[in-house]
């Protein structure tokens, strides 16, 4: 089946589809890993309908996996996240890609009434880091996490 065509093996319209590249790189959600020089592996259709009902625009948009334990059971080891690049600043509690240190990460983030941002991970097993509000140039918000998909086998 080509992905022109739906599972009937008819025409599938196109023009209702909005494609985001899937990177073969990885956020480690513990140690920081990232493999540089990503390529695009494939694109994944969602349809432009459902990204505009999320306020979302596919050019902003990139798909990556994550490695790691460290936030079961919210996001698994392979799974795969779709980071809103446009949304590069904290609002809100929510999962975000970060860069920290020059490591990559997929953390939810947490604003401290002192200024500082506590880096936390979904597995208690892994301590919050907190990130003081004098240190936060260490800090850089890649983009949140919108959408998370993986297999349940």
């Amino acid at each position: 089946m080509y992905p022109s065509e739906g599972l009937t093996g008819q025409a599938v319209d196109e023009s209702i589809y909005a494609y985001v590249p899937l990177y073969d790189a990885r956020i480690s959600q513990g140690h920081g890993a990232w493999s540089d020089g990503a390529r695009v592996l494939t694109m994944l259709a969602f349809t432009k309908y459902s990204l505009t009902k999320k306020g979302l625009q596919a050019s902003q948009l990139a798909a990556v996996r994550v490695d790691g334990d460290s936030n079961e059971p919210v996001l698994k080891d392979g799974d795969t996240v779709m980071v809103d690049l446009s949304r590069n600043s904290i609002q809100g509690e929510a999962f975000y890609v970060i860069r920290l240190d020059d490591l990559l990460y997929a953390k939810r983030l947490q604003r401290q009434l002192d200024g500082g941002v506590l880096v936390i991970s979904a597995n208690t097993a892994y301590p919050a880091i907190t990130v003081p509000a004098d240190r936060l140039e260490r800090l850089q918000v890649v983009g949140r996490v919108v959408w998370s998909g993986g297999w349940m086998i």
